[in-house]
């Protein structure tokens, strides 16, 4: 039975790939051809050789002032090299012309959840017990594709299938669906009762369901170790863990802590042993404290910072992912009805604080990655974040090197988030420099994923 499941699920996932197309015919040196709107190339074509990207403006290292004229050369993949002005093209290589375009390294999201319905809570909700695995995967397919096309080509995903986003997570690295590189969590650990125990409001026999193959839930230090375990053995790159209440999980219990310092530390220390970084979703602020002060890698959320919690997170080098957008949204849904009564008063004391504890803590200096908890919101509007923290006191160019270098930074991935020889050829273009109108990354023209046109300026 389970075998069958899983074969009509792997066909389809297959099914749903986007058709192979013919690479485009080599230019010539005298008359570079560039790649035209029409044209497009899904993920599971291989990238040409050599490609030689010519770019108006390059913003090769976030950060640091974008370059003139610019021309990348990508070589399997990877960037080969940044050359000054536009280059002309070897024999046989691939030309994109992005010369009326502004270029820079593709984007990083650091809290998704692209399993199933996203932005979409009535929806969810009607269909919890009339949809399959399988559909929530196709929906992962299509938000993946959604994600990717909008300049996100790296996505930290904290909370879906563990099995489904596993697979989904390795069928786009082998080409077969188009998506950006996903590093997965698998499901958030969560105490009983707490914002990641699956069986909150549901009826009796529906619980005790649910109950029956739930591995992510624990009460003593013994069991959060071994439900750190049982997500690392489903395939999970990285642990989350519940430190607090959350908005959305269907029970009153509020915002405040939810596990205590010892089972926090067990989760920690069992995850780092195993060579994976701890996300904590966390609301309040004793919650915060006790992750950060039990070596936790990074607060998600962090919606209550006092200014101690803000000093301890630097002395720490806690990063703090903010997803300025979940509770905006959160308090948008709950207001129109769209989520259970017990939601609304979490939304609105969500709402009231972020912004402020953000604006402390972007000013204090704490380390951020930028993150949008997408799957509250909808899907491919995940640049909508850096606006949000524009108005919080970041400038433009540092939201985007949260979204690039820091971002790969918390992800321990060094090859991501710059533009530069031997890094891994993500790259996106816009018209016009975002870091005078961050708001132009709402409208990404052009992506490339592991050097892969995945996106033609024109197309979608």
């Amino acid at each position: 039975m389970i075998a069958a499941r899983s074969a009509a699920l792997l066909a389809l996932l297959l099914a749903s790939a986007a058709p192979a197309q013919q690479a485009l015919p080599a230019p010539s040196a005298a008359a570079p051809a560039a790649t035209g709107p029409a044209a497009t190339a899904p993920a599971s074509v291989p990238a040409a050789t050599t490609t030689y990207v010519l770019a108006g403006q390059l913003l090769a290292r976030p950060g640091e002032a974008p370059r003139g004229p610019s021309t990348v050369v990508i070589r399997d993949g990877k960037v080969a090299e940044v050359r000054s002005g536009f280059a002309t093209p070897e024999p046989g290589a691939r030309v994109v012309d992005l010369r009326d375009r502004f270029v820079l390294p593709g984007l990083i999201d650091m809290h998704v959840h692209l399993w199933g319905i996203g932005g979409d809570p009535m929806r969810a909700r009607l269909g919890e017990l009339t949809r399959d695995r399988a559909d929530d995967m196709m929906e992962a397919v299509a938000n993946a594709r959604r994600t990717l096309d909008a300049g996100f080509t790296t996505v930290r995903d904290l909370g879906g299938d563990p099995r489904g986003i596993r697979a989904l997570r390795d069928a786009i690295a082998a080409g077969t669906v188009p998506g950006p590189t996903i590093v997965n969590a698998g499901q958030m650990v969560s105490v009983t009762g707490g914002h990641g125990d699956g069986t909150n409001g549901l009826a009796q026999e529906w619980a005790d369901t649910v109950r029956a193959h739930q591995v992510n839930t624990c009460d003593g230090p013994e069991e959060c170790r071994k439900a750190v375990r049982a997500q690392v053995g489903t395939g999970a790159q990285v642990i989350k863990f519940a430190a607090t209440g959350g908005v959305l999980s269907n029970v009153s219990g509020g915002l405040g802590r939810a596990m205590t310092p010892e089972e926090m530390r067990a989760i920690i220390d069992s995850a780092h042993a195993l060579g994976r970084k701890v996300a904590a979703h966390s609301h309040a602020a004793e919650g915060s404290r006790a992750a950060v002060e039990a070596g936790v890698d990074s607060i998600d959320h962090g919606t209550f910072l006092d200014d101690d919690l803000i000093r301890l997170m630097k002395a720490r080098g806690t990063w703090l992912v903010p997803t300025m957008i979940a509770p905006v949204t959160a308090l948008q849904q709950a207001r129109a009805g769209l989520l259970p009564p017990a939601t609304i008063p979490k939304a609105e004391a969500a709402a009231a604080a972020a912004q402020e504890s953000h604006r402390r803590a972007f000013a204090s200096g704490v380390k951020v990655a930028f993150g949008t908890d997408t799957g509250v919101s909808k899907h491919g509007e995940n640049a909508r974040e850096f606006a949000l923290m524009v108005r919080a006191g970041m400038t433009p160019a540092q939201a985007i090197r949260a979204a690039t270098l820091s971002a790969a930074d918390l992800l321990g991935r060094p090859e991501l988030g710059s533009i530069e020889p031997g890094k891994a050829a993500d790259l996106i273009a816009v018209s016009g420099s975002p870091l005078e109108d961050v708001t132009r990354l709402e409208r990404v023209d052009f992506v490339m994923h592991g050097g892969v046109v995945a996106k033609e300026v024109g197309a979608r």
